[in-house]
Parts: C-alpha cells; structure tokens; sequence
C-alpha cells in the first residue's frame, strides 16, 4: 500500500512557532509547539529575537516530523505562513539579524507616520498599496532599522543588507541563503508594494526611505519557492506555498468566492472579505490587501484589522495574573450572568481598524465595588465581539452585501461562549470548522497545490467541513444597548489619547 503524501504547514505567529503534518486529505496528523518570548524595550515597542525563531521553526519541524513518523521523503511539500509586518534585515554574508526583528504591533514609528501624514503622502499609500499610513506596516520599521543600526544605510544602499518579513527570513535560512522570497500578500503589507501592478513601487520606496536593493523577489502563493538544505530535516524538501497568516487563514476557511469572509481570532483579529479580482477601496478605514495570487491571477480582500484579542486574554493570565490559563476565561465568561457594565478597550498599542488612533492606550471602564475577576475576564472576551461588529459596521458601510455567515478560526474559537457571544453581538451566524488551525491548514493547501496533492480551489474547499454554527439568540434591543456602551468606551479612551510628541 503506497503510503499519502504528507505536507508540512509552519505556522510563524507572534506568540508562538507551529509545525503541523497534514496528510493528503489536509487532516493534522501531528503538531509540535513553542512558545515566543515577547521583548518589550520601551513604551509601545515590541520585539521578537529571529534567531530565537529561527530555532523554534528548526525545532518544531524535526518534532512534528519525528511525531507523524514522517521522513523528509515522506513530505510532498512545506508551506510557510507568519505573521505579517514583522520586519527583520539581514545580512547577505552570513545571515546574521542586525537587530531584533520589530513585530506588527510595535508603535516607535508613530511620529514618523504622521509626519508622512502631514506631507500629504496618505493618499499616495491608500491609492497604490491599499494601506492607511501606520506604524503597524513594515515600511517605517524598516527605515528605522537603517536609520538607527549604525552602518545599516549604508551597507543596504550597497545591496550587503536584506529585509523580509518572518517568512522571507526562514525561506533564506530553510535554503541556505540561497533564496530571498517573500509572496505576494506578505509583500502588500510593507507599504511599499503596488498592489495594482504587483511590483515594488519607485514612488513609495523613495517616500519611505527604502533602498531597492534590500528587497525580496515577490511570488505567487503557489510556487517553487526552493528547497531546504538536507541536512535541516533530514533531506531536501520542497517549498511550496508561501501566505502571510491572516490570507492563508483565507485559504484554510474556502474563503474563494467574492462576498465570502473569515475571522481569524489569535494574538489579534483579523477579518478578510474576498472582493474577487476588483481591488475594492473602503471608506472607512478598512484596508485594501491582496486575498492570495495563484498563476499570476491576484484576488483582492478588504480587510479590518484589530491589533489585541488573544494578547487581551494572554495579559489577564501573564500580567495581572488573574488566571491561569487561556481556557479558564470561558468557565469564568459563563458563571456571571453578564459583564456588570464592565468594558475593556484592550488597546494596548494603540486601536487598529476602524479607528487606527495610535496613540489610544487600553482602558476599564465601569468598575465597582461588586466587580470581581469573572467580570473583567467575560469584558475581555466581549471586546473581541464588540470590535468585530466595528468591522463588520465598517464593511458595510463601504457598500458590502451582508454575509450569509462569518467563519471563525484561531486559538480563541475553541471557547464555545465567545462563538455564541460573536452571534449574538453581530445578529449573525457564526460557522466554526472542523480544524480551527485554519491558518496552518491554508499553508498546507499553497504546498499542496504546488505538489498536485490538490487539483484546485474546488477541491480544497471539498475538504472544508463544519463543527458547529451558531445562531444569534439575543434581541436586538440588547445587543444595540451593548454595543452602545463599548462605543462610549471607545470614544472616551480617544479623547484620553496623550498628544502627539513635537
């Protein structure tokens, strides 16, 4: 009997490194885990080490592999996903990171991007890379990287340095230097790619300060991406798929028909709306992004983007250390009957769409002598649902016809509370499917379909299947009077944001 072609999915995200083995049918078969320290330098700021990374990817692959009883022969294809704007830079000779890599949520360029602002380059960005100017894109993280590693400027300008996003930096390890590549949606996400032409833009690498020569060659999704150096994980295995982490997520969840959409609940919430081949732009602050690009053919997403979620949960167990695990907040979610008027504003670095104010920090709003834990834990899981609406508010308002059904993926889903809670705040059914790890899954579906384990979006979305939906049972007066009051809380940690620096 000849045995089904395994495919490896690593799985880079902000909190954690995954490796997941997949067999044909893309069910996991085995998975291996380590967690990510977090670098807090100063206010605002946040850091991961890439060589901490680096040897988690090796780590958890060689786990996973060993786990599945799977040799490299065994592996069709490997596909990468990461979370995305985390930009680190390189050396060419030798590989060595000049600095910490900069995460997505790091806040330090925030004066540089309202100066851009004030010179009247917003709408440049908007027009050409679908993006509103923010610290949260790679851009400004990378011109701050030249401008404050010393000799950085320079030795980029003299094609010595290479910036990627996590994915570039592992394909460049994963094959021995040999390959600097990033894809497609993880280069729309720099600030500085053409989303209408699929190239690198003259106009905003010089508005951003960014020398050509540090930049990846952009792929397709699905591609030849190279292979691994033997001796990483046991033979050579060929790269196959390559998707920043929220599209990929798009990927795992079908999401291949225009009007179809996923939410992806991690470290942050991530909504993506498939717009088909018309890159749709929004009026409400919502982002015009690439949904993935297969044989040179791009298909567009509006995407809102909510920078804490899971981290809301993560900083009740780690910094106040209210619980002790991500699961307990369901339990405690359940044994109140509701949040006592508590809200949370989990805005740690800042709010992200619809509002994109960095400079907001979180807040608690509407505690008494009578809030316990129970209370303030359900307000951070009721923060997620109330932000979603905001996107989903967003979306149409920018003329979009509402969805039949939100699909759900991500660590937090499996809290069945907060599925039923995301109904009932949206008026709308929630789907979750079989395999929550869609994010992982849709790096595995690009490696397939590059290996001929899958013939076609139709048959990737034949493999998706449902766990549960659920439907909205609470009435609208409540859910409006809710929502009422996460909005006042909203806009009074806005009015609370400290000025900008001069």
């Amino acid at each position: 009997m000849t045995r089904r072609p395994y495919l490896l999915a690593i799985d880079q995200g902000t909190t954690s490194t995954r490796a997941i083995l997949f067999d044909s049918e893309c069910s996991p078969q085995a998975a291996a885990q380590r967690e990510l320290p977090q670098i807090f330098p100063n206010d605002g700021w946040v850091e991961h080490d890439p060589e901490a990374i680096w040897a988690a990817t090796v780590e958890v692959c060689r786990r996973a592999m060993a786990e599945g009883g799977a040799s490299a022969a065994d592996i069709a294809a490997i596909g990468i996903t990461n979370q995305r704007e985390t930009t680190v830079v390189w050396e060419r000779a030798g590989g060595r990171p000049i600095h910490n890599a900069i995460v997505w949520q790091d806040r330090r360029t925030a004066e540089v991007c309202r100066r851009l602002t004030a010179d009247g380059h917003a709408e440049t960005v908007s027009r050409k890379s679908g993006l509103v100017i923010d610290p949260y894109f790679s851009g400004t993280k990378i011109a701050w990287l030249l401008d404050n590693v010393t000799g950085a400027r320079a030795a980029a300008e003299a094609g010595k340095l290479a910036f990627g996003t996590i994915d570039s930096f592992l394909l460049w390890r994963l094959t021995g230097g040999r390959v600097h590549a990033t894809d497609a949606t993880n280069a729309s996400r720099t600030m500085a790619f053409n989303i209408h032409t699929q190239e690198w833009d003259d106009e905003l690498l010089e508005m951003l300060r960014i020398p050509r020569a540090i930049l990846p060659e952009v792929m397709d999704n699905v591609a030849d991406f190279g292979t691994t150096e033997a001796g990483l994980l046991g033979g050579g295995i060929t790269v196959g798929g390559m998707a920043g982490d929220q599209q990929a997520a798009t990927v795992g969840q079908a999401c291949f028909a225009p009007g179809m959409i996923k939410s992806t609940y991690g470290t942050g919430c991530f909504a993506l709306l498939n717009t088909g081949d018309k890159a749709v732009a929004s009026h409400n602050k919502l982002l015009t992004t690439v949904a993935y690009r297969m044989a040179g053919k791009t298909t567009y997403a509006v995407e809102g983007s909510i920078f804490v979620a899971g981290a809301a949960i993560q900083w009740l167990r780690d910094g106040l250390k209210v619980i002790t695990s991500a699961p307990e907040s369901e339990k405690l979610a359940r044994s109140v009957a509701d949040a006592g008027g508590v809200y949370m504003v989990p805005a740690f670095t800042g709010l992200g769409a619809p509002y994109w104010d960095p400079d907001a920090r979180g807040a608690l709003f509407g505690l008494t002598r009578d809030t316990g834990i129970a209370q303030v834990v359900r307000a951070a899981l009721e923060a997620v649902c109330y932000q979603t609406r905001d996107l989903m508010r967003a979306m149409e308002d920018d003329g979009a016809a509402r969805p039949m059904a939100l699909r759900v993926d991500g660590g937090m889903v499996a809290n069945d509370w907060l599925v039923q809670h995301l109904a009932d705040i949206l008026g709308l059914p929630v789907e979750r499917p079989t395999v929550i790890e869609t994010t992982a899954a849709g790096a595995a579906f690009l490696a397939g379909l590059k290996a001929g384990v899958f013939a076609s979006l139709d048959d990737i979305s034949a493999r998706w299947k449902r766990d549960c939906r659920c439907e909205p049972k609470m009435e609208a007066a409540m859910r409006d009077r809710l929502y009422a009051g996460w909005q006042d809380a909203v806009r009074r940690v806005r009015c609370s944001a400290p000025p900008p620096q001069k």
